[in-house]
């Protein structure tokens, strides 16, 4: 198949390109800095890969190539938790998804020959948080801003059935694998002074690396999956338990937390993303017999660890 990719430079996108190239599909990867595409995606490793550099949130000629594209993934979203949410940061944030997505949804109306699907993004912080409540793809949307970016994320992507579009939007967990969330967190392990963030109460909504790449390809193999889909483990933890069985996996305490006050200085309202959480259940992904490969946290955990 051909395939085109926004986001594919990112954690996720990064591991979900190698595997699509390995099952032999042409891929076609936009992205904002073609230097750090080639360096991750040289050619010699991926013979069957264009590179495209766009500007996500315009139009452009980038647009033409998701003509004749079999599928299109769009992780694209400028990172929630790295800087603090300044008033100007938070339009970034938002302008990033919003209207990053309305331009691939343009794209793809403007295209002579359309893809069968468009598998789009999204996060379980449409939910807002809580410590008391379970979520799941039936639930209705929190206040907050996070909440309010992925609603417009969504809102957008749903345009793309006005052109027979099969819509696939994956509200994705904390994603765990060798990167992301987990490697800013295994230094301090290792050091002997890792421990909760917070309270520790909060909801830790995760999923394996592998799994989520699996649920975005089964999203494009499988003509009858269609709608929202949770993108997380059936088995969300809290915070302290995250802790507690990443400090016995290591050998190494977990007893020493992380203030609050100390993420409040250093990301400001971006501290909420890891302050606060939410117990998200996969009801329908499991509906449709998604099969995971680590649905325990602690499986989960020795085998990134291992790798």
């Amino acid at each position: 198949m051909k395939i085109a990719i926004t986001g594919a430079t990112g954690f996720v996108g990064t591991r979900l390109v190698e595997k699509l190239a390995k099952q032999g599909h042409h891929l076609i990867i936009f992205t904002r800095n073609s230097a750090k595409a080639n360096q991750k995606f040289p050619a010699s490793a991926f013979p069957n890969l264009e590179i495209i550099k766009y500007t996500p949130t315009e139009s452009g000629k980038w647009q033409e190539k998701l003509s004749g594209s079999d599928a299109v993934i769009n992780l694209a979203g400028e990172p929630i938790a790295e800087k603090r949410w300044s008033q100007s940061h938070k339009q970034v944030l938002l302008n990033s998804r919003k209207i990053g997505t309305q331009k691939i949804v343009e794209g793809i109306k403007n295209a002579t020959q359309k893809p069968f699907v468009l598998i789009n993004f999204s996060a379980i912080g449409y939910y807002g948080t809580s410590e008391t409540l379970t979520f799941d793809e039936n639930s209705n949307p929190g206040n907050d801003f996070l909440a309010e970016i992925c609603q417009n994320w969504e809102n957008e992507a749903q345009k793309v059935k006005e052109s027979g579009v099969r819509l696939v939007i994956i509200r994705s967990g904390i994603v765990l694998g060798n990167g992301g969330a987990l490697a800013k967190m295994l230094p301090a392990f290792k050091m002997f002074a890792g421990g909760a963030i917070g309270t520790g109460k909060q909801w830790f909504s995760w999923i394996h690396i592998e799994d989520i790449v699996n649920l975005i390809i089964e999203g494009i193999n499988r003509s009858e999956i269609e709608g929202v889909f949770n993108g997380t483990a059936p088995n969300p933890v809290t915070m302290n338990q995250l802790c507690t069985t990443l400090g016995e996996i290591l050998d190494r305490p977990s007893w020493l937390p992380v203030p609050e006050f100390v993420l409040q200085l250093l990301l400001g309202d971006g501290a909420k993303v890891v302050l606060e959480g939410q117990k998200v259940l996969p009801n329908k992904t499991q509906s449709i017999g998604f099969n995971y490969q680590y649905s325990n946290l602690k499986e989960a955990l020795i085998n990134i660890i291992n790798n």
